[in-house]
């Protein structure tokens, strides 16, 4: 096997290829995804891509593309995106996603739903036979209610674990929410969870992503496999 960050680069550099000028360019959170926007920030800076504007999906991925020099707009002005690269943590057969092990999941999940293609970009080792079979469910939810949300996905039958940063305090989003990552195992009927954790008022969102996936490029070490859905 190679290197991880061998794979991620690969694996981004295809993803990239798909980015046209003039694009409205979905920007994703995570180390994979890094890879991809510094090979834009390079083609913009050569000239190869032209009029991109990029949309981040978290204050770090703004930050990040500041530095690369990539234009960046807001819903305010494009309310639809060409193209979103983006990682996930898991992905089964059906390109349904577990993502959020960033913390981004509720703006990652904002420009999925409203691009024309996602494009996940991940190594072999996030493929799995089931999502949840290797990664909790992170679920964001309002710090006011969150030992309440905790009691409720338990009901539901996960394990649940408050996300914290090194200090031991509660990790927060961009959104200033916590997030729970709820082990439910290898989840057989996804939608049907998706709908079980909207029903609470404090669950901002989940990191179930269904369906919005169109492709997903895997880097192995026989090169990068095109999964469409």
């Amino acid at each position: 096997m190679e290197d991880q960050a061998v794979l991620k680069k690969k694996a981004a550099a295809h993803a990239v290829e798909f980015v046209q000028s003039g694009m409205v360019v979905g920007l994703g959170t995570g180390s994979t995804t890094g890879f991809a926007l510094a090979l834009i920030g390079e083609a913009i800076k050569a000239g190869r891509l032209k009029d991109i504007a990029g949309i981040p999906s978290s204050l770090q991925t703004e930050r990040l593309a500041n530095e690369l020099s990539i234009p960046l707009t807001t819903f305010d002005k494009h309310t639809e995106i060409d193209l979103t690269i983006d990682g996930a943590d898991e992905v089964d057969p059906q390109l349904n996603l577990i993502k959020g092990g960033g913390g981004a999941l509720l703006r990652e999940k904002v420009l999925a739903q409203v691009s024309h293609r996602n494009i996940i970009i991940v190594d072999e080792g996030k493929l799995s036979p089931q999502v949840g079979t290797h990664w909790p469910v992170p679920i964001e939810v309002i710090p006011f209610s969150w030992p309440v949300e905790s009691r409720y996905l338990t009901s539901l039958g996960a394990t649940v674990t408050l996300r914290k940063r090194r200090d031991g305090s509660p990790f927060t989003t961009d959104q200033d929410n916590f997030i729970l990552d709820a082990d439910f195992g290898p989840i057989t009927h996804a939608e049907e969870l998706a709908n079980q954790t909207g029903q609470h008022a404090g669950i901002v969102e989940n990191g179930l992503f269904l369906g919005l996936a169109t492709d997903v490029l895997v880097a192995g070490k026989d090169g990068v496999r095109h999964l469409t859905r």
